[in-house]
């Protein structure tokens, strides 16, 4: 419980002093053992509480106030200020998931030959750069945007969109919360170039050190949480792109190869998109060009 800022009110009370903006720990209340009931609110005389200062858009609720219910219940709990960026985030992933009919698409790809492929290419470099399995994932994902530009687009009421260029955000956890700094036209890049980008990039996010035009935009977002383990997961859509990709862990596991069974490394990943502006067989059809990539890494290097 958050010492001293107990309030006891009625939920009619504490309604009428949200509409009101009155802030129920100025008024007093004359129902049983000091309860704040309507009339207290009704006839409170004393100024409102003061409006939130312009910035992050305020959230409306959509079910019980936490501190609150945590205060009524006597729950023991810290106040974690919520920041400008995470009060922005918040915002635009709930006008997401509200506004924005997600689907889902998963495949799984086998990455044997893409990790081969990076330690030889690694060690070749000599500590002059070390790629990563997401160097790739950003390589390959570009490259299944120009070869299929109908998924690279943002719905508008007027029209669809679609982008010139493979512009990719790459999500970075941050201590003031999510981030999405953009490898703009990845798909002209080396994967050398991408990873020093990428590293650059992570690097001055994480220092809160971005220009606003190195994260705002881009065409197309992942979120790769297979360090962490993560087999799979669904991501949420970042407005006005059409398309989020969520890249889980290689994991080793039986494959059939030509009828035979042999132990092969897969990776998971899954498109979240929008499905006004991307129909569910063209988001497969990206799937399948970004598999082939990933599958068959030499291609990425030409």
């Amino acid at each position: 419980m958050n010492k001293g800022s107990r309030i006891f009110a009625s939920p009619l009370a504490r309604r009428l002093a949200g509409e009101k903006g009155i802030d129920l720990s100025v008024v007093s209340g004359t129902g049983p053992h000091g309860r704040i009931v309507k009339d207290d609110v009704l006839n409170f005389k004393g100024g409102a509480k003061p409006a939130a200062s312009a910035g992050a858009p305020r959230l409306a609720s959509s079910g019980p106030n936490a501190k609150q219910l945590a205060d009524l219940l006597g729950m023991e709990y810290t106040e974690l200020p919520n920041n400008n960026i995470r009060k922005v985030v918040a915002s635009r992933l709930l006008e997401s998931k509200q506004t924005v009919p997600h689907f889902y698409l998963t495949v799984d790809c086998r990455i044997d030959d893409l990790l081969a492929a990076r330690e030889r290419l690694n060690a070749e470099a000599k500590g002059a750069f070390k790629l990563s399995v997401n160097d790739f994932v950003i390589k390959a994902s570009a490259m299944a945007l120009k070869a299929y530009p109908a998924a690279n687009v943002s719905w508008t009421d007027d029209a669809i969109l679609q982008y010139h260029s493979s512009d990719i955000s790459v999500a970075v956890a941050t201590p003031n919360g999510l981030i999405t700094p953009i490898v703009k036209a990845a798909e002209t890049k080396g994967l050398r170039e991408i990873s020093e980008e990428v590293k650059d990039l992570a690097g001055r996010a994480r220092d809160g050190k971005l220009k606003p035009i190195e994260f705002q935009g881009g065409t197309f977002s992942i979120s790769n949480l297979g360090m962490y383990g993560i087999k799979d997961f669904a991501a949420i859509i970042n407005p006005p792109q059409a398309c989020i990709l969520a890249v889980g862990a290689g994991i080793q596991q039986p494959v059939v190869v030509n009828g035979k069974l042999e132990v092969g490394t897969v990776m998971s990943v899954t498109l979240s998109v929008d499905h006004r502006a991307v129909d569910g067989a063209v988001g497969a059809e990206y799937l399948q060009v970004f598999k082939r990539y990933i599958e068959n890494p030499v291609s990425m290097l030409v």
